[in-house]
Protein backbone atom coordinates (compact mmCIF):
# COMPACT_ATOMS: atom_id res chain seq x y z
CA UNK A 1 0.00 0.00 0.00
CA UNK A 2 1.65 3.46 -1.05
CA UNK A 3 0.83 6.14 1.36
CA UNK A 4 1.50 9.98 0.56
CA UNK A 5 3.12 12.30 3.13
CA UNK A 6 2.18 15.57 2.95
CA UNK A 7 4.52 18.75 4.49
CA UNK A 8 2.90 20.37 7.20
CA UNK A 9 1.33 23.55 6.75
CA UNK A 10 4.10 26.43 7.65
CA UNK A 11 1.69 29.19 9.36
CA UNK A 12 1.99 32.80 7.57
CA UNK A 13 3.77 35.83 9.78
CA UNK A 14 0.51 38.75 9.45
CA UNK A 15 2.11 41.68 9.35
CA UNK A 16 0.46 44.36 11.26
CA UNK A 17 0.68 46.95 13.58
CA UNK A 18 1.97 46.01 17.49
CA UNK A 19 3.79 43.06 17.20
CA UNK A 20 7.76 42.28 18.81
CA UNK A 21 10.16 42.86 16.92
CA UNK A 22 10.93 39.34 16.28
CA UNK A 23 7.49 39.05 15.05
CA UNK A 24 7.98 42.41 12.67
CA UNK A 25 11.43 41.53 11.48
CA UNK A 26 11.91 38.16 12.17
CA UNK A 27 14.89 36.58 12.82
CA UNK A 28 17.53 38.65 12.08
CA UNK A 29 20.28 35.30 11.69
CA UNK A 30 17.50 34.31 9.14
CA UNK A 31 17.63 37.48 7.14
CA UNK A 32 21.04 38.55 5.96
CA UNK A 33 19.50 42.02 5.15
CA UNK A 34 19.34 42.95 8.40
CA UNK A 35 23.43 41.42 9.09
CA UNK A 36 25.10 44.91 7.19
CA UNK A 37 28.48 43.82 6.58
CA UNK A 38 31.49 45.97 5.99
CA UNK A 39 29.19 49.16 7.40
CA UNK A 40 30.50 52.77 7.62
CA UNK A 41 31.24 54.34 10.99
CA UNK A 42 27.85 54.47 12.58
CA UNK A 43 26.29 57.94 12.54
CA UNK A 44 25.86 59.77 15.91
CA UNK A 45 24.16 63.17 14.63
CA UNK A 46 21.21 64.39 12.46
CA UNK A 47 23.06 64.78 9.37
CA UNK A 48 24.81 61.25 9.92
CA UNK A 49 21.35 59.86 10.34
CA UNK A 50 19.90 61.98 7.05
CA UNK A 51 22.43 60.75 4.69
CA UNK A 52 22.49 57.33 6.33
CA UNK A 53 18.57 57.60 5.43
CA UNK A 54 19.43 59.06 1.55
CA UNK A 55 21.99 56.38 0.79
CA UNK A 56 19.54 53.27 2.02
CA UNK A 57 16.66 54.64 -0.25
CA UNK A 58 19.85 54.98 -3.31
CA UNK A 59 20.46 51.29 -2.59
CA UNK A 60 16.88 50.52 -4.10
CA UNK A 61 18.36 46.75 -4.66
CA UNK A 62 18.42 46.53 -0.98
CA UNK A 63 14.96 47.37 0.00
CA UNK A 64 12.30 46.99 -2.98
CA UNK A 65 12.51 43.54 -3.23
CA UNK A 66 10.97 43.25 0.92
CA UNK A 67 8.39 45.65 -0.06
CA UNK A 68 5.13 44.35 0.76
CA UNK A 69 1.24 45.79 1.00
CA UNK A 70 -1.25 44.77 3.51
CA UNK A 71 -4.91 46.31 2.73
CA UNK A 72 -5.91 46.76 6.45
CA UNK A 73 -2.82 48.15 7.88
CA UNK A 74 0.42 49.84 6.79
CA UNK A 75 3.38 47.23 6.22
CA UNK A 76 6.83 47.74 7.66
CA UNK A 77 10.17 45.44 8.02
CA UNK A 78 13.03 46.55 10.14
CA UNK A 79 15.73 47.19 7.26
CA UNK A 80 18.90 47.43 9.73
CA UNK A 81 20.21 48.11 13.82
CA UNK A 82 23.16 50.08 14.88
CA UNK A 83 24.46 51.13 18.18
CA UNK A 84 21.62 53.85 18.86
CA UNK A 85 19.35 53.60 16.08
CA UNK A 86 17.27 51.18 14.01
CA UNK A 87 16.24 51.88 10.21
CA UNK A 88 12.44 50.46 9.36
CA UNK A 89 10.97 49.86 5.67
CA UNK A 90 7.10 51.10 5.87
CA UNK A 91 4.42 50.71 2.86
CA UNK A 92 1.48 52.79 2.26
CA UNK A 93 -1.62 52.35 0.64
CA UNK A 94 -3.73 54.76 -0.57
CA UNK A 95 -5.46 56.45 2.36
CA UNK A 96 -3.53 54.58 4.88
CA UNK A 97 -2.33 56.61 7.73
CA UNK A 98 -0.48 56.07 11.15
CA UNK A 99 -2.94 58.16 13.41
CA UNK A 100 -1.65 60.63 15.68
CA UNK A 101 1.84 59.65 17.11
CA UNK A 102 4.92 60.87 18.82
CA UNK A 103 8.40 59.25 19.14
CA UNK A 104 9.10 59.29 22.79
CA UNK A 105 12.61 59.99 23.41
CA UNK A 106 13.53 58.81 19.43
CA UNK A 107 14.71 61.70 16.98
CA UNK A 108 13.48 60.00 13.56
CA UNK A 109 14.61 60.75 10.06
CA UNK A 110 12.44 59.80 7.51
CA UNK A 111 12.55 59.74 3.51
CA UNK A 112 9.71 58.84 0.91
CA UNK A 113 11.26 56.66 -1.60
CA UNK A 114 8.00 55.75 -3.72
CA UNK A 115 4.86 57.44 -4.60
CA UNK A 116 3.90 60.22 -1.95
CA UNK A 117 2.94 61.35 1.65
CA UNK A 118 1.66 64.10 3.62
CA UNK A 119 2.48 65.25 6.71
CA UNK A 120 0.45 66.70 9.31
CA UNK A 121 1.87 68.00 12.45
CA UNK A 122 1.74 69.64 15.80
CA UNK A 123 4.20 71.66 17.47
CA UNK A 124 4.73 74.88 19.46
CA UNK A 125 4.02 76.91 16.39
CA UNK A 126 0.70 74.97 15.97
CA UNK A 127 -0.44 72.82 13.24
CA UNK A 128 0.64 72.36 9.93
CA UNK A 129 0.54 69.89 6.91
CA UNK A 130 3.26 69.45 4.51
CA UNK A 131 3.87 67.01 1.28
CA UNK A 132 6.07 64.98 1.08
CA UNK A 133 7.63 63.90 -2.38
CA UNK A 134 10.25 60.97 -3.63
CA UNK A 135 13.65 62.74 -2.34
CA UNK A 136 12.02 64.50 0.68
CA UNK A 137 13.74 64.13 3.72
CA UNK A 138 12.20 64.86 7.54
CA UNK A 139 14.02 65.09 10.67
CA UNK A 140 11.13 64.18 13.36
CA UNK A 141 12.36 66.05 16.90
CA UNK A 142 11.67 63.62 19.80
CA UNK A 143 11.51 64.33 23.47
CA UNK A 144 14.69 65.56 23.94
CA UNK A 145 14.43 68.01 21.06
CA UNK A 146 17.58 69.15 19.57
CA UNK A 147 19.71 70.28 22.51
CA UNK A 148 19.36 66.69 23.99
CA UNK A 149 17.88 67.66 27.18
CA UNK A 150 14.61 66.52 28.20
CA UNK A 151 12.09 68.29 28.68
CA UNK A 152 9.98 67.66 32.22
CA UNK A 153 6.75 67.32 31.07
CA UNK A 154 6.95 69.40 28.17
CA UNK A 155 5.07 67.32 24.83
CA UNK A 156 7.08 66.09 22.06
CA UNK A 157 6.93 66.15 18.90
CA UNK A 158 3.40 64.94 17.49
CA UNK A 159 2.57 64.01 13.83
CA UNK A 160 0.78 62.07 11.51
CA UNK A 161 1.61 60.24 8.31
CA UNK A 162 -1.30 59.42 5.40
CA UNK A 163 -1.28 58.35 1.90
CA UNK A 164 -4.04 61.13 0.66
CA UNK A 165 -2.80 59.87 -3.08
CA UNK A 166 -4.37 57.13 -4.90
CA UNK A 167 -0.89 55.65 -5.58
CA UNK A 168 1.14 53.23 -3.17
CA UNK A 169 3.70 54.81 -1.57
CA UNK A 170 6.94 53.59 0.21
CA UNK A 171 9.56 55.38 3.18
CA UNK A 172 12.46 54.84 4.93
CA UNK A 173 12.90 55.62 8.91
CA UNK A 174 15.45 56.06 10.82
CA UNK A 175 15.18 56.32 14.23
CA UNK A 176 17.49 57.00 17.23
CA UNK A 177 17.37 55.92 19.90
CA UNK A 178 15.68 52.94 18.45
CA UNK A 179 12.05 53.04 18.48
CA UNK A 180 10.96 51.96 21.96
CA UNK A 181 7.93 54.07 22.36
CA UNK A 182 5.52 55.12 19.97
CA UNK A 183 2.57 57.12 22.02
CA UNK A 184 -0.78 57.40 19.64
CA UNK A 185 -3.47 60.27 19.90
CA UNK A 186 -7.02 60.90 19.06
CA UNK A 187 -8.14 64.28 18.58
CA UNK A 188 -9.33 65.35 22.01
CA UNK A 189 -5.53 64.40 23.10
CA UNK A 190 -4.17 66.01 20.27
CA UNK A 191 -6.07 69.67 20.83
CA UNK A 192 -4.90 69.11 24.98
CA UNK A 193 -0.92 68.44 23.81
CA UNK A 194 -1.40 71.57 21.67
CA UNK A 195 -2.72 73.36 24.71
CA UNK A 196 0.19 72.10 26.64
CA UNK A 197 2.88 73.54 24.22
CA UNK A 198 0.93 76.52 24.22
CA UNK A 199 1.59 76.31 28.12
CA UNK A 200 5.22 75.07 28.05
Amino acid sequence: MHRTVRPTAVPRTRWTDGLSDLSIAGDPLAFPHLAVENAPGHPTTVAGFAALARSIAADRARWRPLVRYDALTRWYARLETGPGYEVWLLSWLPGQSSGLHDHGASTGVLTVVQGELAERSVDRSGESVRALAPGSVRVLPGRHGRSGQRSGSAPGYLHEMVNTTLEPAVSIHVYSPGLVEMNQYGQVAAARRQSAYEGA
